[in-house]
This record gives C-alpha cells, structure tokens and sequence, in this order.
C-alpha cells in the first residue's frame, strides 16, 4: 500500500500549505504582532520540515550522485539550491526561536538571533523564488497547464 505521504496529492498540499505560511509569515502588522508571526512562522517550519520529509529519499539519491560526480547540470543546479534552502531555512527557523527571548524576556543579547532570523528569511526568500523558478514546468504540470488534453 502506498503511503499518503508519497502521494503526488499529499506533496502539492504541503507544498501549498507551506508557501501560504510562508508568504503569512512575511506580513507586517502595524503593531508588529508577535504572537502571529511566531504561530505562522512555526506552522511554516512544520511544513518544511514535513516537505524535507516527503523527499527525503531524493535528497539522499542525489546526494550520493553528486558525490560520485553523476549529475548532470540542471540537476546540479537544481540540487545545490536545494542545499542552500536547507541550510538557509534551518538557521532562519533555529534563529527565529532563538529570538523568542529577545522579545518575549527583553533578553537584550538575543537580539542578534533577531536579526540573523530576518537576514536568513530574506536570502530563503530569494531562494524560494529560484525554486519555484526552476521547478516551473512540474508545478505548471500539477495545477494543469501544459498538458495535452
């Protein structure tokens, strides 16, 4: 039996789920609300971290291949943003928890982690957009467009 979380389905709901988050977690109240940017912002690293989950198997895959220099150049492309998204997002998540003290304890020297959180999420921003640029054809592919009736 096929797991749901190896269903095409279940990777464009987390996908969705996760970009919504994603997007809900760069809004700007005017009071600067915490409490949303901390609820949105968690729910948006479960997803990744449940994205980074479904593909696992090919992250692993094709690490081995790009160790073994098997790979060929979209691919390449394609992994080495993956890795920066990865590494980029983990520090912007980790750092945005870190933070947590800064705002919530007045903890004055968190405030690093504060800023280390927006530079990161800004530079995955960028990241996502390079993503999302070179899997264009897959996703147009999912939401219907581009395939022959």
């Amino acid at each position: 039996m096929k797991s749901i979380w190896t269903s095409k389905m279940a990777k464009i709901v987390v996908d969705i789920c996760m970009t919504i988050f994603l997007i809900l977690s760069f809004v700007r109240w005017h009071d600067s609300n915490f409490a949303f940017h901390a609820i949105v912002g968690t729910a948006c690293g479960l997803f990744f971290a449940l994205h980074v989950h479904i593909h696992r198997r090919w992250l692993a895959a094709v690490t081995k291949s790009w160790l073994a220099g098997k790979l060929n150049k979209t691919l390449k492309w394609k992994y080495i943003v993956n890795m920066l998204l990865l590494a980029v997002w983990g520090v912007s998540i980790a750092s945005g928890f870190a933070a947590v003290g800064y705002f919530v304890g007045d903890i004055e020297w968190m405030a690093v982690f504060s800023s280390i959180h927006g530079i990161t999420a800004r530079v995955g921003l960028g990241l996502v957009v390079v993503h999302v640029f070179q899997h264009r054809k897959q996703i147009a592919s999912y939401i219907g467009i581009g395939k022959n009736k």
